[in-house]
């Protein structure tokens, strides 16, 4: 049994984006194929970590975005997502390890149980799992906010600076998730008005009055509604809800016509893990990690908008 947290950053030098920290706490687990998540490939990393998160006895992710960067500088925000994910795991272990020669939790109640260790991330399965989880954690994040910031590259170089990135930023300007303290981006600052997230009001209207429609219908149904837009900085869920001692964590997913394809289609590998994700730490939020959870997506249609119903995804 492994009674050891490993943890490990990513994230540290991008010119947007958080900083992400992993720690995980494997126990029993045994996980084969576990490194540093950097020589893994891409569809390996994700296999990984849905492993990881499925079978290691405690995992936390601690975030630290782009505006806390800028202000308490790159060493604070290290030490800050550091405990952030730290406080995630909450049964109890022996020591902690953390890759690297600095020890992010000296001035804390845990730091004489650290050791830091040089290249951990290829020798401690504890700190490669801690590894991957940061790195799917990050990569999903950004390429997310692809969508909101089309243009960008973000699902390519997740933040870094790159060629295509650079000239990103010269033709539209720096977004909120771009880190105004580092020296590439504070150049630009000021030379271009700063993009605006999301869609058109007309799109966020369309689906708000889906989410309330969905609302009522599983009210309906005999559900309760627990939560309605749940939301963190870096992760969210539609509608929570509970029906029969089972929580429901419910996308919801509008199409204009019938035949365009049902919810279930828009589901990708990469959404269902951010689900998975989403529902895992609302359920540590709010101390329900016994219940039964139950990730569901939900369909509606037209104008007026019409429910098509609701499926279980797992």
């Amino acid at each position: 049994m492994s009674e050891t947290v490993g943890i490990d950053e990513v994230g540290r030098g991008p010119w947007a984006g958080p900083l992400v920290v992993g720690a995980v706490l494997l126990g029993d687990a045994v996980i084969e194929g576990l490194t540093d998540s950097k020589k893994l490939s891409k569809v390996r990393r994700e296999a990984l970590a849905a492993n990881i998160i499925e079978q290691a006895a405690a995992y936390g992710i601690g975030w630290v975005d782009a505006a806390e960067i800028d202000e308490f500088g790159l060493s604070e925000s290290l030490k800050l997502a550091t405990r952030r994910a730290l406080e995630q795991i909450t049964i109890p272990y022996h020591g902690i390890i953390i890759d690297g020669t600095v020890n992010f939790l000296a001035d804390t109640g845990k730091g004489p149980y650290v050791t830091t260790m040089k290249k951990a991330d290829l020798l401690i399965a504890s700190v490669s799992a801690a590894s991957i989880i940061a790195k799917v954690a990050r990569d999903d994040y950004m390429a997310e906010q692809s969508e909101h910031y089309p243009g960008y590259g973000f699902e390519d170089h997740v933040g870094y600076g790159t060629a295509k990135h650079r000239m990103a930023i010269s033709e539209h300007g720096v977004t909120p998730l771009h880190r105004r303290s580092f020296a590439p981006i504070a150049a630009l600052v000021g030379k271009a008005p700063v993009p605006t997230s999301g869609a058109q009001p007309s799109n966020k209207k369309t689906g708000d009055d889906a989410e309330s429609a969905v609302v009522n219908w599983l009210r309906q149904n005999g559900f309760e509604i627990i939560q309605r837009n749940w939301k963190t900085k870096f992760c969210e869920i539609d509608i929570i809800a509970t029906k029969q001692g089972r929580y429901y964590f419910v996308e919801v997913k509008h199409r204009k016509q019938p035949g365009q394809g049902g919810g279930i289609a828009a589901i990708t590998a990469r959404k269902l893990r951010q689900m998975r994700f989403a529902a895992e730490y609302y359920r540590k939020y709010a101390h329900i990690l016994n219940s039964d959870a139950v990730l569901a997506v939900v369909t509606t249609h037209g104008t007026p908008i019409t429910v098509d119903g609701l499926l279980e995804l797992s």
